[in-house]
């Protein structure tokens, strides 16, 4: 059974001409699988991540997420449908330099009401996963790059998310914090986590299940 199914999916932009991005992509994601979306500048490939992940709606098909409709639903529905079963990578990371590795990650166990006698052990568990345990009272701002990457992917597991979607997560890395990234969403996938990647990079690209290439809004492979 595939986590992630879209059906006809298209999306236009309102405005004056009209603007398609999307236009029928059809897609299924099936549990551990990983999955890189290529395409030039302009393909619809950000547009698509946004409506997988629940930040965006098409202007027509249908999508299902973990056998969900989504069309349709209230945007507090949308809103808990996202916390409970996605996790967003995002290539300049979005992690908040003036805050602990720590609470950057309680501040994400707190907006998904973790019980707060459960998050310390959490927190130990996660940044134990990306090797990161020893930074857990550093400023973010100190961190290396590929530091704050393995941070913003414990930020992305820690709620235990049936699926990833990331954006470029990789694009600002050197090739050893490459091979890092792409072993914690292998450790993901082996789980049973479905990983979704928009990409310009050749090493993500030869790493992944499956390559899907988006020109003009539509899937050609």
């Amino acid at each position: 059974m595939s986590i992630i199914s879209l059906r006809g999916i298209h999306k236009t932009y309102d405005v004056k001409p009209p603007v398609p991005v999307l236009k029928g992509v059809d897609l299924d994601v099936s549990p551990g699988e990983r999955v890189a979306i290529v395409g030039h500048s302009g393909a619809g490939k950000s547009t698509l991540l946004n409506i997988i992940g629940l930040l965006d709606e098409p202007s027509s098909g249908s999508y299902e997420l973990a056998g969900r409709r989504t069309q349709g639903m209230s945007a507090r529905r949308r809103d808990r449908l996202r916390a409970e079963i996605l996790g967003f990578v995002f290539q300049d990371y979005h992690v908040l330099g003036h805050r602990t590795v720590a609470e950057n990650l309680q501040l994400k166990l707190a907006i998904n009401a973790m019980p707060f006698k459960e998050r310390r052990s959490a927190i130990e568990r996660v940044l134990d996963a990306v090797g990161l345990e020893h930074r857990a009272d550093s400023l973010t701002r100190l961190l290396s790059g590929g530091e704050k990457q393995r941070l913003a992917i414990a930020r992305a597991m820690i709620t235990g998310p049936q699926v990833l979607l990331a954006d470029e997560p990789t694009g600002n890395l050197d090739d050893e914090n490459s091979r890092t990234v792409r072993g914690l969403f292998d450790e993901q996938a082996a789980q049973g986590v479905a990983i979704v990647v928009i990409t310009h990079d050749e090493r993500i690209s030869s790493w992944a299940d499956r390559v899907l290439h988006l020109d003009v809004g539509r899937i050609k492979s």
